[in-house]
């Protein structure tokens, strides 16, 4: 087969995939969702297993406590999360007339006659900060219903999600060794390599950033609280699950923080030092000590290509999308490394009658034995 038909092939069936995705995006969702829950807990199964328990019994095990800790989760945490939006939502217009007239009292002493003019500035813009507010807050209230919070998903997630984590969690490896028996045997070698390193990617990611997210969140949660920051445990929280994005989640949660450190500033500005002190802990202990322990260097994806990624993929699919957004991102990254190192090696690079460099992990030799990845 031609180079050229193959890449076409490719083409043809990534488009298709893609069509699919969009087709049914609205149904997908508790597969998509038990796909990386199960993606998540594998190497975990795989631990019970060589510890001598059935690959079923592990997959049922760990579907029991998974279950047992989201109902923990519900019961004490879903209350609290509540209580603060809720009080968040009654305080948070005279929160915002207190902050106002202290900013007025403070820049009237600085402005003198000029200060008229701002504040004609200053009220315009909280107005037109309250009707954005209002206005983002119904659409977002009604993409999240339409997306994954309507009556009929919700109960899918809770029922079917569970089913397809443990089923997948059970055939995982004699899934991975069926595609394996797909693969064109002549680039076997090289697909096998390319899926490693897609699998090393996603997996830092997934899993490794997937953790970081969930210590951070605890982290800032817990601190905040602590500190006495109102709605501490609803921004820690926050900030630990936008901690996927690198920097963007830390920097929205800083900003939330400190707003809501200076609104309380008539207790001193303490609150404000305090904020900024848990921040730079926090982001201390991503950067020296989360991200180089469970992460390293393994996913590869610039912050930028990576929320470009998270919002394309958000536009077109939803909130599956999201959730596909950054294994496409990291499989597109391979690919064009990939795809970049075939044309260096290439004649069009190097010129006609250069010499081909020696480079067995691009072509891949024909090989008739199966030796598949273990995508953990």
């Amino acid at each position: 087969m031609r180079i050229e038909r193959q890449v076409l092939f490719w083409v043809l069936a990534g488009i298709a995939l893609l069509g699919g995705i969009a087709l049914l995006k609205d149904v997908l969702l508790p597969f998509v969702v038990g796909m990386v829950i199960a993606y998540f807990l594998n190497p975990v199964a795989d631990r019970l297993e060589r510890a001598g328990l059935g690959r079923m019994t592990s997959a049922g095990l760990i579907i029991l406590t998974v279950g047992v800790i989201l109902v923990a989760s519900l019961v004490f945490l879903v209350p609290l999360l509540a209580n603060q939006v809720r009080a968040l939502a009654e305080t948070m217009p005279d929160d915002l007339a207190r902050l106002k007239s202290s900013v007025e009292a403070w820049m009237a002493q600085r402005l003198g006659d000029r200060f008229p003019a701002f504040r004609q500035g200053l009220d315009q813009a909280i107005v037109d900060l309250q009707q954005s507010w209002s206005a983002s807050t119904g659409i977002i209230a009604k993409a999240l219903w339409k997306q994954g919070l309507a009556v009929v998903n919700f109960l899918s997630l809770l029922l079917v999600t569970p089913v397809v984590v443990f089923y997948l969690l059970v055939d995982w490896h004699p899934m991975m060794e069926k595609l394996d028996g797909w693969l064109p045997r002549e680039h076997a070698a090289t697909i096998r390599r390319l899926a490693g390193e897609i699998n090393a990617a996603v997996s830092a990611f997934i899993r490794g950033q997937g953790t970081i997210c969930i210590v951070l969140g605890l982290f800032y949660a817990l601190s905040l609280t602590f500190a006495g920051v109102r709605y501490g445990a609803l921004i820690g929280l926050g900030t630990g699950l936008l901690a996927f994005v690198p920097y963007v989640g830390w920097g929205l949660g800083l900003i939330t923080a400190l707003i809501v450190a200076v609104i309380q500033s008539s207790e001193g500005m303490l609150p404000v030092a305090k904020v900024a002190g848990i921040f730079a802990a926090g982001m201390a202990l991503d950067t020296a000590v989360l991200s180089p322990k469970i992460v390293g260097e393994k996913i590869g994806l610039h912050p930028v290509w990576l929320m470009f990624a998270l919002f394309v993929f958000s536009f077109l699919f939803g909130f599956v999308g999201v959730l596909v957004a950054v294994p496409v991102a990291a499989a597109i990254g391979v690919l064009v490394r990939f795809g970049l190192e075939v044309y260096l090696d290439s004649s069009f690079y190097r010129g006609p009658g250069a010499p081909a460099a020696a480079n067995a992990s691009i072509a891949g030799p024909a090989n008739s034995e199966r030796h598949p990845e273990r995508v953990q």
